[in-house]
């Protein structure tokens, strides 16, 4: 027999009604990183989420990867590391993926216009 109150209590986590302790945050990312690398990583980010409302985040244990809408369609992986980040554009099924180290603001800004197209070409 199915516990009732259990598969309430699912629902209600994968909906976001209750929060999973364990879940991680971006900041847990953050903690790890020397201050020059944080700083590229959140300005990063700000430059992602800019790029719309339809943005989804979702923190992994050992990256962070950027879709658009609930279809899911991953268009950024940013894998964090001692001395910089390493990023995986994709440009949607069947096309070659970009992959791209950034440990200055200088790479950061070269990779800001993949970035968009990668955004604007994924569906």
């Amino acid at each position: 027999m199915i516990n009732k109150g259990f598969v309430i209590m699912i629902l209600m986590s994968e909906f976001g009604f209750v929060k999973n302790k364990t879940s991680l945050q971006f900041e847990d990312h953050l903690t790890t990183l020397r201050g020059d690398i944080r700083e590229i990583l959140l300005e990063l980010r700000r430059f992602v989420k800019s790029l719309g409302d339809v943005v989804i985040e979702e923190v992994r244990p050992h990256r962070i990867v950027y879709s658009k809408t609930l279809n899911f369609r991953t268009f950024l992986d940013v894998q964090p590391k001692d001395d910089g980040l390493a990023i995986v554009i994709k440009h949607g099924r069947g096309k070659p993926e970009n992959a791209l180290f950034l440990s200055s603001n200088k790479d950061l800004e070269e990779a800001k216009s993949q970035i968009s197209q990668a955004f604007q070409n994924i569906s």
